[in-house]
């Protein structure tokens, strides 16, 4: 009695129209069941794999002959060799795979190494790799199995702090792929500035240091954000309000924040700020972006001139947390399927919350707690960890503009 035996077939050499057809046209002669099947063309060059099952390994010369003259004629190499069944015990490979996005600019041979090294040392390997983009930070996505999250998250997060690069690990499955609502920190995130200290700019060398020291030990965590708010507004006080249009025209975008927003738009995501800053500021990044939510505080004006309070709840720590989930709420969005980044010590209950928090460029106290780390400047490259490639976002953006 003979038993069915999987032979693989790979096929190597220049890529070119026609290879794959000719291949599988060879391969149905002998009536084949195809059981799976990876190809991969890098930079001109077919790495074809085919797995096929065969009634008996008795089979296999006669799989070699069917496409041995194929492969002369083609121009590439096409080996074969019998190999596992798939029922053979793999136990390495019980753990549900992950997806693991990592960002570099540049990024080394030395550091994928490292990479490479951490996930292998935990008994996982490394089912593909696909590259995200090449600028303007250089990411790849690698898919990887056998290993569990929390401590391939920790070998992996020690490898980026030694490189310099930045590393997210997420579970395969519906819920990466299923994130629908994109939460911002504004001052510092979204903008290159601090709002308040623009503001304060305004007011004059005193106000503005005075401001400033309480902002820094803000964002540290030293200091209650609802007290440090109240303290840098009082140092406003009686400053004309059109100083409000004018750090309006004066701020600026970060890299790539346009380009972030409008393809998520394009995405179908739903996209919102929430900020310890004002909203006679975020109201026009709403229409300067076409957002969707925003949640800011509200300076009071009385007869042209700031008062030096704020008006209505504060929007601080607990306060985004408590935005994020009514965006969601609204939407009806799971918070398993929300997105959130911020940069300072007051957004770390919003990104503890969040499906996925991402710290941008932040200090260490959100570091520590959010999923994942963004240390390049580009606030786009978000978009990689959301598995999306510079390609498909510079063709939408062609489509677009025809």
């Amino acid at each position: 009695m003979t038993h069915s035996t999987r032979a693989l077939l790979t096929v190597t050499g220049a890529d070119r129209p026609g290879v794959t057809a000719a291949l599988f046209s060879a391969l149905a002669t002998l009536d084949l069941e195809v059981r799976d099947v990876e190809q991969v063309v890098i930079r001109g060059q077919l790495l074809l794999g085919v797995s096929v099952e065969l009634p008996s390994a008795d089979e296999l010369p006669a799989v070699k002959r069917s496409v041995s003259d194929l492969g002369r004629a083609l121009g590439v190499w096409i080996e074969v060799a019998l190999a596992p069944t798939a029922d053979a015990p793999m136990t390495r490979r019980q753990e549900k795979p992950h997806h693991v996005t990592v960002l570099g600019r540049p990024l080394t041979a030395s550091a994928v190494a490292s990479i490479a090294s951490g996930i292998s040392d935990l008994g996982g390997n490394i089912d593909a790799i696909t590259r995200l983009s090449k600028y303007p930070v250089t990411s790849l996505e690698l898919r990887v199995s056998g290993v569990e999250s929390a401590p391939l998250r920790t070998a992996l997060s020690t490898v980026a702090t030694a490189h310099r690069i930045d590393v997210a690990v997420e579970r395969s499955g519906l819920a990466r792929r299923a994130k629908r609502l994109v939460v911002f920190d504004v001052d510092s995130t979204l903008i290159t500035g601090e709002v308040i200290e623009m503001l304060a700019a305004h007011a004059g060398p005193e106000a503005e240091a005075e401001v400033a020291a309480v902002t820094a030990a803000a964002m540290r965590g030293e200091l209650d954000f609802a007290d440090s708010l109240h303290q840098r507004v009082h140092a406003l006080a009686g400053l004309d309000a059109i100083v409000l249009e004018k750090v309006r025209n004066e701020v600026k975008l970060t890299p790539g924040a346009r380009t972030l927003v409008r393809t998520l738009k394009r995405m179908g995501f739903l996209c919102g700020i929430v900020s310890g800053g004002f909203t006679q500021v975020t109201d026009h990044l709403v229409d300067l972006l076409g957002l969707d939510y925003a949640a800011a505080n509200t300076l009071e004006v009385i007869d042209g001139v700031l008062t030096g309070r704020v008006i209505g709840d504060i929007v601080d720590r607990p306060g985004k947390a408590t935005a994020l989930a009514k965006f969601a709420a609204a939407a009806g969005v799971p918070m398993a399927q929300t997105v959130a980044v911020g940069d300072g010590a007051n957004d770390i209950d919003m990104i503890s919350a969040a499906g996925l928090g991402i710290a941008f460029n932040a200090k260490p106290a959100l570091r520590e707690v959010a999923d994942t780390a963004l240390n390049q400047p580009y606030l786009d490259a978000v978009l990689f960890f959301l598995g999306v490639s510079r390609e498909e976002i510079d063709e939408v953006d062609e489509v677009d503009e025809s």
